[in-house]
């Protein structure tokens, strides 16, 4: 206990040591304001957008969007990992599909699902989705391949039909990966969607922050990435919370965070 709380207090200090960099850093280095604008100054333009710029809406379109991507790419994911890790013959046959679907740059794909979609919220879910579905499927995929045998032997002794052995074995075998491919996935969406709003949006995060870079208005773009991070920060905090509940079963050694 008294170790968890220094630790944590040596997190708070080191945060606390970045806002004063942040805050008198500038200054002292005779950095101007539209280089790297203050604290306060940033803090000052988030109030301002707050007003004008109606950034609680923009914030709320951008994590609906992560919340979808992520939602969708991730089941996508488990889906075609349980359906590759148990059927060599269907990854022989998709494999190379879909590694090449992951090698082809997804930011690329974004101007494409603009034009496809429309100035809409649905090219930047897909983006998402393509970038989210990969790890939680690499993940789900060795999980299921690396079964232990003898399980799968003794619940097919006992009668168990194929259901039940991926029921009682297979999957629950693969939730720790599972859970491992979701912590990366939480961060992608985050990228996915802003990658799509970049591209083409009139609404979210990205879309402020194309619009702060046209102004020439720094502060801005950096109250854009402060939200965009915050939004990173609280999905994966989501997931590692859902993991420490489904899990729990679990070594408190195997179960510690990044």
């Amino acid at each position: 206990m008294i170790l968890k709380l220094k630790m944590a207090l040596g997190s708070l200090l080191l945060f606390v040591l970045f806002l004063i960099v942040w805050q008198w850093g500038p200054t002292a280095l005779g950095i101007p304001e539209f280089v790297l604008p203050r604290l306060s100054s940033t803090f000052g333009e988030a109030l301002r957008m707050f007003d004008t710029e109606s950034l609680m809406m923009h914030a709320g379109v951008t994590a609906l969007e992560v919340i979808a991507g992520f939602v969708l790419g991730s089941a996508l994911g488990v889906t075609i990992g349980v359906l590759l890790g148990l059927s060599p013959a269907t990854e022989t046959v998709l494999s190379p599909y879909i590694l090449a679907l992951q090698i082809a740059p997804k930011v690329a794909f974004a101007p494409l699902f603009v034009m496809w979609m429309g100035y809409t919220v649905y090219p930047k879910i897909v983006v998402a989705i393509l970038i989210v579905f990969f790890p939680v499927m690499i993940n789900v995929l060795g999980a299921v391949r690396t079964v232990d045998p003898d399980m799968v032997n003794l619940v097919r002794a006992m009668c168990g039909s194929r259901w039940q052995v991926f029921r009682l074995v297979e999957f629950p075998s693969a939730m720790q990966a599972l859970f491992a491919g979701l912590r990366i996935a939480s961060t992608l969406a985050v990228i996915g969607v802003t990658v799509g709003e970049l591209v083409g949006g009139d609404k979210g995060l990205g879309y402020l922050l194309v619009y702060g870079e046209g102004q020439g208005n720094t502060a801005m773009v950096f109250v854009s990435i402060v939200a965009l991070t915050l939004i990173g920060v609280l999905a994966y905090a989501v997931v590692v919370w859902l993991e420490k509940r489904v899990l729990h079963y679990l070594p408190r050694a195997s179960m510690r965070t990044v």
